[in-house]
């Protein structure tokens, strides 16, 4: 774990790490102008809903005839972007230190990528999608085995990796710049390699508001799904009219349980109906797959896998050009594009907090392939099932699905055994991916408006439970506006800003792997720093051996902190003084916990120099088949560079000529790293002009 305390030059004994109760401080300029943007907006769309509706309409068709290319082609190049990192040379780099172990077993990581690609909106969107696209596709001719193919493919498209792409995108540039670069887990931190220091300025304020107010208009969106399905469910189980005052019941329901979640901390509880959550929607594919024509459903899914397969690259970037769609385009494939967009920051910052520890291509593989399965699971056996019902005569199901598809996914349901017991199922799911997404928006919410000192800090309650009220003051207020429609248009207009914030995010990514990349072959070129650590005429050959078969204590390890390492290291701090140049020397603990001694040189600018030690255990070694000693674990002093790279030696024991050797050794590998990055810029200069 982090900690904001550091000592300076032999401090002694390392600080406690900080609280983690401490509240993390408001961003200011962040809260007040999304609070002020999304309060403005709901009062505007409960005060004049006509003006409202009419106004959004107009704005969607602006930013889909001006933008619409370009939603496309940002679904299409964050997708090779991050496939690009994965199988490049940037593949093995980490997200967080070189040490770091990931927190989650592999299963319990899958697990969670797999919770993360369920929501009511897909129960809403597996029914309702393959049906429209069949009855009305958006090129070919209706109702014919073509449009069948495409209907649920279509369906796949949206829902699949492309958008997934997005949330990895956003994932792991979090991950690598709050754990690798220990910055603050935010979205302004992923543009550091950019805009610097001003990232704590306004420019960054502007980049997390345009993240936040996507967001809430993102999170508004599923969450105006999430209350019809609930409303419909509950008409048919329980007979309550679905009726717009039911809904804003429902959504007073909904704010009442994150607010209980953010004053009472049930945490565990909310993590407890996620995990129902994951086995009750499974159970509801598997009855529809059993109960229904199974061997259909199966030969359908085997189908889809391949048509996907073959269509996704026409798909990929298909915008209609020399076809009028009509309003096909803002109301399926820029409607998902900017959805994916708002909640880019939202799932991202998910992600990113499970994943410390695991390489990018680790994180894409997951994130790409381990929630599209169970998505591609649903939605073919759901949308197949739907087809077939339309297809054996049923046109009354189709029709009425395209007209009220909040209906159809509990129609379907009604074609099979044990309905009402399934419908109850099925609400309750629904019910609970509400209450889940609620409680977990409004927390990271409250992140985004927040200065957290670590990763590992959230939001004051005070702040979730604001953004828990005030999403569901929106969605209401969209709701009374033009329903689900409304949130679409809201969410094509809303997410369109951070989707420049999206290329920026891959410029800074990929400048940062660079000069990472750059920094390892300058290691390479330098000379050897292994074969000079341990030099030093003046030390006597068997001296060194001595040292080499000598396994100290936490206690020796102190005393080597004290009497050589820090004095050593001040030394240095001075000289660089007395040359202009700024060095400082502080003991802290790393977000670990680890006792962390480092040299800083000209910290302040854009490449610093860190040399790091660390003070870990490791497990005494054999000789013989016994150990040399009686204890089981000896105490390392290893060292490590820049983004907590270790380079493999222990230092225990050097001399203060050993030391000095071994530090300048890596200052003039860092000099040849800067000499590179110079020479790589003024070519890119040289290039542009």
């Amino acid at each position: 774990m982090n900690t904001e305390s550091t000592e300076t030059a032999n401090p002694g004994r390392p600080p406690e790490p900080s609280d983690k109760a401490i509240l993390p401080p408001v961003n200011w300029p962040v809260f007040i102008w999304a609070a002020l943007g999304s309060i403005a907006i709901t009062l505007w769309a409960l005060v004049t809903p006509e003006s409202a509706q009419e106004t959004l309409g107009a704005v969607v068709g602006w930013a889909s005839g001006w933008f619409g290319w370009f939603y496309v082609l940002l679904a299409g190049g964050v997708l090779t972007f991050v496939i690009y990192l994965a199988f490049s040379r940037f593949g093995n780099t980490k997200l967080g230190p070189e040490n770091a172990k990931p927190e989650f077993s592999t299963l319990a990581w899958a697990s969670m990528l797999f919770a993360a690609g369920i929501g009511t909106d897909l129960m809403f969107f597996a029914v309702a999608e393959p049906v429209t696209q069949y009855l009305h596709p958006p090129s070919g001719a209706a109702e014919t085995v073509a449009a069948a193919r495409q209907a649920t493919v279509w369906t796949l498209f949206h829902y699949g990796i492309s958008g997934w792409g997005m949330y990895a995108l956003m994932g792991m540039a979090l991950a690598y710049f709050a754990y690798r670069m220990k910055l603050p887990l935010a979205v302004r931190s992923a543009l550091a390699p950019i805009i610097g220091k001003r990232i704590h300025g306004p420019l960054g304020n502007t980049v997390d508001f345009a993240a936040l107010l996507g967001t809430i208009f993102g999170v508004a969106t599923s969450l105006g799904i999430g209350v019809v399905m609930v409303n419909v469910g509950l008409a048919t189980v329980l007979g309550v009219p679905v009726s717009t005052a039911t809904q804003i019941a429902i959504v007073v329901m909904g704010v009442g349980v994150a607010i209980l979640s953010a004053v009472s901390g049930v945490d565990k509880g909310i993590k407890f109906l996620s995990l129902m959550n994951v086995f009750s929607a499974i159970g509801l594919s598997l009855w529809i797959l059993v109960t229904g024509k199974t061997q259909y459903l199966l030969d359908g899914l085997v189908l889809n896998i391949g048509d996907f397969a073959s269509m996704f690259p026409n798909m990929v970037l298909q915008t209609f050009a020399f076809e009028d769609t009509g309003s096909w385009m803002s109301d399926w494939t820029l409607f998902f594009w900017a959805w994916w967009v708002a909640w880019a920051s939202f799932v991202g910052m998910f992600l990113a907090r499970i994943s410390r520890g695991r390489t990018i291509r680790q994180f894409v593989a997951g994130t790409l392939t381990i929630p599209f399965v169970y998505i591609l699971m649903w939605i073919s056996i759901y949308g197949n099932a739907a087809l077939d019902i339309i297809r054996s005569g049923d046109a009354e199901f189709g029709t009425q699905t395209v007209l009220n598809p909040e209906s159809g996914f509990y129609e379907l349901l009604s074609h099979y055994p044990a309905f009402m017991f399934i419908a109850g199922l099925a609400t309750l799911t629904a019910l609970l991916f509400y209450v889940t997404s609620a409680d977990s928006a409004a927390l990271v919410m409250a992140n985004l408006s927040s200065r957290l000192p670590t990763p590992q800090h959230d939001g004051r309650a005070a702040l979730r439970i604001f953004w828990a009220i005030a999403t569901g003051a929106l969605t209401i207020a969209m709701l009374i506006v033009g329903g689900i429609g409304a949130l679409q248009s809201a969410t094509v207009i809303m997410g369109l800003p951070f989707s420049f914030v999206m290329i920026l995010v891959m410029v800074s990514l990929y400048r940062s792997l660079r000069v990472e990349a750059r920094r390892l072959d300058s290691g390479e070129q330098a000379m050897p720093v292994a074969g000079r650590a341990a030099r030093g005429g003046e030390v006597r050959w068997q001296t060194r051996l001595g040292r080499m078969l000598t396994f100290p204590n936490a206690g020796r390890a102190r005393e080597f902190e004290d009497k050589v390492l820090l004095p050593t290291l001040g030394e240095i701090v001075d000289e660089f003084a007395g040359r202009g140049i700024t060095a400082t020397c502080e003991k802290h603990l790393d977000e670990e916990g680890e006792q962390c001694i480092e040299l800083a040189v000209d910290p302040t600018s854009e490449h610093p120099f860190h040399y790091q030690v660390f003070r870990k255990e490791a497990p005494m070694p054999m000789f013989g088949g016994r150990p040399t000693q009686v204890a089981d674990k000896f105490v390392r002093m290893e060292v490590y560079l820049d983004v907590a790279a270790s380079q493999g030696y222990d230092i225990m024991g050097y001399t203060r000529e050993q030391l000095l050797d071994n530090v300048l050794d890596q200052y003039e590998r860092h000099l040849e790293f800067l000499q590179m990055q110079e020479f790589a810029v003024n070519a890119h200069e040289m290039q542009s002009s």
